[in-house]
């Protein structure tokens, strides 16, 4: 309750302020965080090797230089993925750059892929216990020369320090860099990476991070080159250009991408349709617009194994996280699942 409270206290700051104080206060008390309880055994998940304790993870832009991760797994998060993070140290773009819209339970951001680059998030993974899984999610540098090269650096170096990897090809933030998505594009990136991973002789589960703005052919391509080159999995997705014509917020003509409550029914779209594409073959996470039990269970039944969330902490607090754990108990039970895996998918069934 009092993690709830400060939460509000955040939201009178300027967003970025907030950020930056909320992770300041987070190094500050990790140590003295409990462990979270242990989760009900019906809310594990396995997937793509690894056994997830509940489904529900925190997405990337959070800790992007993987300086909390620890402390929020003892929020309760499943897993947390941490990043984006590139070769080199980037300042992003001009601020302002990140924009509450209240009224719609959402934000906007233009952030640019800001970090403080792979050396130091190596220095900083590579210093934690591995208790938990810790995923890092990967980019490419805005004045790069050659972004494909960015990734497969960037995967080098963090490989050995995360339980998973997110190829990040879907920031609206970074010109040109959804051109990743093209068909030629992603297979020359995906068969790099997957090269190189069976270079250094690790089986790291690899996973794509697409937008929500992409058309039928585009989800075809990504689909077929997901499965040609062996990847694990699909993050769907990232936050959109579009504008519902529900927004009431002032900030609405911000440039940037749109992320929470408004971006739940395309996202959750999109995610049917790749479900439908690469049926269990490839493990899906649902991410966009999730704030609660029954829509991260939407997520669930439309074919997400595991489900990320962040806009909504901003809003809710970490109280949001046991609240959907509790809620995703009592719909499984509504619907006569005993686990969390029996109820993956079951919109396609």
């Amino acid at each position: 309750m009092l993690m709830d409270a400060g939460a509000a206290l955040l939201r009178c700051l300027p967003p970025e302020t907030a950020h930056r104080a909320t992770l300041g206060l987070l190094r500050l008390s990790a140590p003295l965080l409990p462990a979270t309880a242990p989760d009900d055994p019906r809310l594990a998940v396995t997937a793509f090797g690894l056994d997830f304790p509940n489904p529900i993870g925190l997405a990337a832009g959070f800790d992007k230089d993987a300086e909390v991760p620890d402390a929020m797994l003892k929020f309760g998060f499943g897993f947390v993925e941490c990043g984006s993070i590139t070769p080199r140290p980037q300042i992003g773009n001009p601020r302002p750059r990140l924009f509450r819209l209240a009224s719609d339970r959402a934000v906007i951001n233009r952030m640019g892929f800001n970090n403080l680059g792979m050396e130091l998030a190596a220095h900083r993974l590579s210093a934690r216990r591995r208790r938990g899984i810790v995923g890092v999610n990967i980019g490419a540098n805005k004045d790069s020369a050659d972004r494909i090269a960015d990734y497969r650096m960037v995967f080098e170096r963090l490989a050995p320090f995360a339980d998973y990897i997110a190829i990040n090809v879907s920031s609206p933030n970074t010109p040109g860099l959804r051109g990743l998505q093209n068909k030629d594009e992603l297979a020359q990136l995906l068969g790099l990476l997957t090269e190189t991973r069976a270079t250094i002789g690790s089986n790291l589960p690899l996973l794509l991070k697409i937008a929500p703005d992409i058309d039928d052919a585009a989800m075809d391509d990504i689909a077929n080159a997901a499965l040609s080159f062996g990847i694990e999995g699909l993050i769907v997705g990232n936050t959109t250009l579009s504008r519902p014509v529900t927004l009431t917020s002032a900030y609405v003509g911000e440039a940037g991408g749109l992320s929470g409550r408004p971006l739940f029914e395309l996202s959750t779209k999109v995610l049917g349709a790749m479900r439908a594409r690469v049926g269990s073959k490839l493990v899906l996470v649902g991410v966009g617009g999730i704030g609660s039990g029954r829509q991260a269970y939407a997520k669930i039944r439309a074919g997400a194994s595991l489900v990320q969330l962040y806009t909504a902490l901003a809003y809710r607090g970490p109280g949001l996280i046991a609240q959907i754990k509790r809620d995703l108990h009592g719909l499984l039970v509504s619907d006569g699942f005993s686990t969390i895996s029996e109820a993956i998918g079951t919109d396609f069934r």
